[in-house]
């Protein structure tokens, strides 16, 4: 994909102008670190000019008098730099925090809003890793570049003008070193970068295989992939691992480099600066604190490399989160949203639909159905049964042609009014971690306890529910891994009836059960769709035989519509499918008519 092999800039303005848009409200916070920080640096820079006073005036002139006092200047000079920078820190990592939290907020939001096909591109692992690291990333960044940078630069600056007041000679001799310290700085951060970006690259595809293969596991172990898997796991790891170890090789390069470059200097100020005092004696407390002061400059050096670093990172997470936030498959809401009750009429309209470009899935398909109605759709996989549903919900938008409820466009309805008010019973359902209860209203306010206990009872799931442990209360692991296929199905249908919605679909939903547990709520299905319009996809055409008309699609077209004794009558395609499922049985009079 594009965005895990973003180049990146060291730095972008304007990533930092949209990134400026979540700090902005805790601006305040900002102000108060900046003026903790100069108040810090201003009191760390004085207290080096008390060196050279307890030198030249206490030690030099064997002076004990007021040394004592000095010294307790110096003590509460440190606590109050020790104040001023607790309150710095404590204020950068708060603003970042809660900048971090309304990026995730709004980028999750933004991620809940997308269109079906968008998730259907992009592995969970790649979204996790936005939502994660990436953000890890920037509060990283946040919290230690925005003000800290600039406080090493103040720092550096503020120690320069410090060492020029002391000795410009010293200076000078100091920052002849600095060219080499440039050019080393220059190779760390075009080496520290290139690593970083595959470290990214990499850890977004450990995450993405990972996610994949611990959902996946029991489909690994029953065909035996777990040598294959591993393997790849292993090289995966082992990139990763080299990735991390290069950019660990270009940190143990750098710091001992500066470090030994910074010794250098130390040993030509104590040469130049000792020649120095030879001549002046009174040069002494001069030369205790520029040394000193030199072996501070080097520091904040080391630490602007590293703050590069995570800036560059930084910009790098921020690209790749702006560009999935950015990504244009969002639904696009109506001017006017309609958000009154359906009566549950149903009508697709000359519609046309390919996932991609002109490979057409449904082709002219045109059906209606009245308000209470029954519509089974029926036909080979890939016919386009299961876009009919995308396209009703609006998880997708028709190329050509009109979905229609109750007479209005469905790109007319305000999406959560429209979702709410149909039901659906998949054939591959999905439950949460949490609890029974949980999983049946999906925290739905409007549902109350009575309703949804009545939904479990009315689809036969009450049985098995009052038998567990906490009955309601029981917990749900994730993806209902400690419930049996048919009890996932059973609560399935609780969840659709507890919504009471005007609409519903079911789109194989007794495949997973066993023939005992089909039976048992066949009759539950009857008084759940009793009164409502439904739609049913079946394979097994046993249990779609009282709709009041049957669809036949075939490489997306109606091909077949009528009941289900018409069909037969007619020896079509409906009458071979039938054939197939019933080959061993006896066939309905309805045959022989």
């Amino acid at each position: 994909m594009r965005d895990e092999t973003i180049s990146g800039k060291a730095y972008d303005a304007r990533l930092m102008r949209r990134l400026y848009h979540y700090i902005h409200p805790y601006r305040v916070s900002i102000v108060w670190a900046f003026l903790a920080l100069t108040i810090s640096t201003g009191i760390e820079l004085f207290s080096l000019y008390l060196y050279k006073m307890v030198v030249d005036q206490f030690i030099q002139n064997q002076q004990r008098n007021g040394l004592a006092l000095l010294c307790s200047i110096y003590i509460g000079l440190l606590a109050a730099g020790f104040i001023f920078q607790y309150v710095q820190f404590y204020l950068v990592n708060v603003m970042s925090q809660k900048s971090m939290y309304d990026l995730r907020l709004e980028l999750f939001k933004r991620l809940e809003n997308m269109s079906l096909s968008f998730f259907n591109r992009k592995p969970v692992g790649y979204l996790m890793t936005r939502l994660t690291s990436d953000i890890e990333a920037l509060d990283s960044m946040f919290a230690n570049c925005i003000v800290f940078t600039f406080n090493d630069l103040l720092y550096i600056i503020g120690l320069l003008g410090v060492m020029f007041y002391l000795s410009p000679p010293l200076t000078l001799l100091v920052l002849a070193v600095m060219p080499m310290i440039a050019w080393v700085s220059i190779r760390f951060k075009n080496e520290v970068r290139e690593s970083y970006r595959d470290v990214r690259r990499l850890l977004s595809e450990l995450n993405g295989f990972l996610q994949e293969n611990i959902s996946g596991m029991e489909t690994v172990q029953i065909f035996g992939r777990e040598k294959t898997n591993f393997n790849r796991y292993s090289k995966l790891t082992r990139e990763y691992r080299d990735a991390n170890i290069r950019s660990v090789y270009n940190y143990a390069l750098f710091y001992p480099t500066v470090e030994f470059l910074g010794a250098i200097t130390i040993g030509l100020l104590l040469w130049y600066g000792g020649t120095m005092l030879v001549n002046n004696p009174g040069f002494a407390g001069t030369l205790v604190a520029f040394v000193i002061s030199s072996q501070k400059f080097f520091q904040p050096i080391r630490d602007l490399a590293d703050k590069f670093n995570i800036l560059q990172t930084g910009m790098t997470a921020a690209e790749r989160v702006f560009s999935l936030m950015d990504a244009n498959e969002i639904v696009p809401a109506p001017e006017k949203p309609v958000t009154r009750v359906i009566e549950g009429g149903v009508e697709f309209r000359n519609v046309h639909f390919a996932y991609k470009d002109d490979e057409w899935v449904l082709k002219d398909v045109s059906f209606s159905a009245t308000p209470g109605k029954r519509i089974a759709i029926v036909g080979p996989t890939g016919s386009g049964k299961s876009t009919i549903i995308n396209l009703l919900f609006r998880f997708y938008d028709v190329q050509q042609g009109e979905v229609l409820l109750d007479g209005v466009n469905v790109k007319d309805y305000d999406l959560r009014s429209l979702r709410s008010q149909i039901g659906l019973v998949l054939q591959d359902f999905f439950l949460f971690s949490g609890d029974i209860k949980n999983n049946i209203s999906l925290g739905r306010p409007d549902i109350e306890e009575d309703k949804l206990i009545e939904a479990a009872k009315i689809v036969q799931a009450h049985p098995f529910i009052e038998k567990m442990p906490k009955g309601y209360d029981a917990e749900v692991k994730e993806r209902g891994a400690t419930l049996s296929v048919g009890q996932r199905q059973l609560l399935s249908f609780a969840r659709a009836l507890a919504a009471d919605p005007r609409i519903l679909i079911l789109d194989e939903a007794t495949s997973s059960v066993d023939t005992e547990t089909e039976f048992l709520i066949q009759e539950a299905i009857e008084r759940l769709i009793e009164g409502r319009t439904s739609l049913v996809i079946a394979h097994r055409l046993s249990t779609i035989q009282k709709a009041d008309e049957i669809l036949v699609l075939h490489h997306g077209e109606i091909v077949e519509r009528g009941t289900h004794h018409e069909l037969l009558a007619r020896q079509g395609m409906y009458y071979r499918l039938y054939q197939l499922q019933y080959k061993d049985q006896a066939m309905p009079d309805a045959v022989n008519a």
